[in-house]
């Protein structure tokens, strides 16, 4: 379902679930079914029928119960009169979302239930902040144009009501397909709502972590829930040097000086972000360090396992929940020992259940966003110094490890050092000597390690690269990634890491990949733009000059003819152009195909470029050097 409110109109669409069947109510002077429309939402409460939305939970659910409990002062109102409340009440929630205030109605408060898409994919999120516009475009949905009218305009004709409908079926349809894409999702969290007797339908996974965590922690300390929810420790500085675990301890001067560096610190809780960056430049590898973790990359390149050399990946089982486990931390407000040993049965529980099981999610979950929880105020389980045991130690630990590879295996080269675990060229006969090592951090630690080999690892830097194991199973991490991207990733010019992924997988040239890539939407470019910009489209037609105001989010591709987009700052008129230089873009925000793939006018070139830059980068040649194409 999905309404939408204007000033003097109102529309609502509903689409049955498991059909195309549309039901559409229209509150306007040219049409008013608000008699009908009370009438389906009382039936929607007498049948115990659910609303399916984006964003409902924050407005579409407020409308909704807003409009139930004072629908019966319509009688005798006008259209006018009752879109005139309708918009006061879409207004009224959008300010208390814009102002972060709670809602009018709680949803434990709403006598129709809902399920909200976007708040259990956590769209919500800073991280992940999505609308649905941007989601239809990562879904390569047909038509992800805004609707041309504003909602502050007036309705005076049919053609617009039908084009308002128009607009609103097709963010239900939309919706419908998200809903689809996240049937597994909900399932789950139907099943835990039943299962614990907690409204989880619409929880993002960090909320369901922080929910069943607290029903085993309350029973485990005989405290009730509401009480736990309360607590939290706050924390006027953090003494670095009193939380580093004491088997800490280096060999060489460079990572000697990263300790005595990390037991300098004293943090300001309130301003952690940043307040620590150091480097080790260690066997020729830079690492860097800070509060968050350590991340450190050879040289761009392409490494391969030979007869002489193997590739060897190491990563620390369940690092961040078994830091805590291992070493008895908690947030000081949680005794320990309660605290760990249901941590620890979280993990022990998970690995007795399939990965098929949903529960084996459930507990993936709880295990991992655990250690983020300590780092939100929002959170029982807050503790900023307990985030800081995790991160700082799980550094020293892990580089722990780095140096003693590198100390005992002659002629080791480090490829990777990241959060959970390094990658290292070592040669072929010390194998058993690495494992060998590795055991003996295992032992000093506590920790366990799982071990992989690579064939070859295509490197660009620590977030970007594509490792291909010895069964031939490849991993693209960052940049290279174009598989199952999550919905709120930006998918931009698929067609590049695909062609790069072909070009050093399986030795196609990337002009002859072009050839017969023939998906326009893998050429297709997002663009999200933010209230303080407008993206206008500067064209020459016939020799007249033209400029068209666009919307805040945009699908285009690079073509041999069309517009250019620039970017406009509404307060002092600077300009940025979305593609810089002489590209010039066909805007796609309505999919229009075409009979032969000539007529898209594709810029090759322009994607052949980008293609060659990050293959050169690879490769370690400058594009002057070094011509593919």
């Amino acid at each position: 379902m999905d309404y939408e409110t204007l000033k003097n109109c109102f529309v609502g669409v509903f689409k049955h679930y498991k059909a195309d069947t549309y039901k559409t109510f229209v509150i306007h002077k040219l049409r008013d079914d608000s008699e009908e429309f009370i009438k389906f939402l009382k039936q929607n409460i007498k049948n115990k029928e659910w609303h399916i939305s984006f964003n409902g939970l924050g407005f579409d659910a407020q409308v909704t119960h807003k409009i139930l409990k004072y629908h019966k002062e319509w009688e005798g109102m006008d259209a006018e009169g009752k879109t005139e409340e309708i918009y006061a009440f879409a207004q009224d929630a959008i300010k208390r979302s814009n102002n972060r205030e709670f809602q009018e109605f709680p949803e434990w408060n709403m006598s129709i239930k809902q399920i909200d898409v976007f708040k259990l994919n956590h769209w919500d999120n800073m991280a992940k902040r999505s609308s649905l516009k941007w989601i239809e475009y990562t879904m390569d949905w047909d038509n992800i144009l805004d609707m041309p009218i504003h909602h502050e305009s007036e309705i005076t004709t049919q053609k617009e009501l039908d084009t308002i409908i128009e607009y609103c079926i097709n963010d239900v349809d939309a919706t419908h397909e998200i809903y689809n894409r996240s049937k597994d999702l909900i399932a789950l969290r139907l099943n835990l709502t039943e299962q614990y007797n907690i409204n989880l339908v619409s929880a993002s996974e960090p909320r369901i972590s922080k929910e069943l965590f607290s029903y085993y922690l309350s029973k485990e300390l005989n405290i009730p829930k509401r009480d736990l929810k309360n607590l939290r420790t706050f924390r006027k500085s953090i003494k670095l040097e009193k939380i580093i675990l004491p088997y800490i301890d280096f060999v060489t001067p460079e990572f000697n000086t990263l300790l005595e560096r990390f037991q300098s610190v004293e943090l300001d809780p309130q301003n952690i972000k940043g307040a620590f960056k150091h480097f080790v430049i260690y066997n020729g590898v830079k690492t860097h360090f800070g509060l968050g973790g350590a991340h450190g990359a050879a040289k761009p390149g392409i490494y391969e396992s030979d007869e002489d050399n193997i590739i060897m990946s190491s990563d620390v089982t369940s690092f961040y929940p078994m830091l805590a486990i291992k070493n008895g931390w908690s947030p000081a407000h949680l005794p320990s020992k309660q605290f760990c040993t249901l941590y620890q049965w979280f993990f022990d529980e998970r690995k007795k259940i399939p990965k098929s099981n949903p529960m084996n999610y459930v507990y993936k979950i709880i295990l991992n966003s655990t250690y983020g929880l300590s780092n939100d105020k929002n959170s029982f389980l807050y503790d900023p110094e307990f985030t800081m045991r995790i991160t700082i130690n799980g550094q020293l630990t892990l580089m722990m490890l780095y140096e003693m590879i590198m100390e005992a295996i002659p002629n080791a080269i480090p490829l990777l050092q990241n959060t959970e675990g390094i990658e290292t060229i070592i040669p072929k006969q010390y194998k058993d000597k690495y494992i060998e090592v590795c055991e003996r951090w295992e032992r000093l630690t506590d920790f366990n390690l799982e071990h992989d080999e690579y064939k070859k690892l295509i490197l660009a830097d620590v977030n970007n690269y594509i490792a291909i194991n010895t069964d031939g199973k490849a991993k693209c991490k960052g940049r290279f990634e174009f598989k199952n991207l999550a919905l709120h990733k930006n998918k931009s010019k698929l067609v590049i890491p695909k062609a790069i992924y072909e070009y050093f997988v399986n030795d196609i040239l990337p002009e002859d990949y072009i050839e017969t890539n023939k998906n326009i939407l893998d050429y297709c470019i997002g663009s999200k733009t933010n209230s303080g910009w407008q993206v206008v489209a500067d064209s020459l037609e016939e020799g007249v000059f033209k400029q068209e105001n666009l919307q805040k989010i945009n699908r285009y591709y690079i073509s041999d003819n069309g517009v250019k987009l620039i970017k406009r700052n509404k307060n002092d008129g600077r300009e940025i152009q979305l593609e810089a230089g002489k590209w010039i873009q066909t805007v796609f925000n309505k999919i229009e195909e075409q009979n032969n793939w000539e007529d898209y006018n594709i810029n090759k070139k322009y994607y052949l470029m980008a293609i060659e830059k990050e293959i050169n980068n690879i490769l370690n040649v400058n594009s002057n050097q070094l011509s593919l194409f």
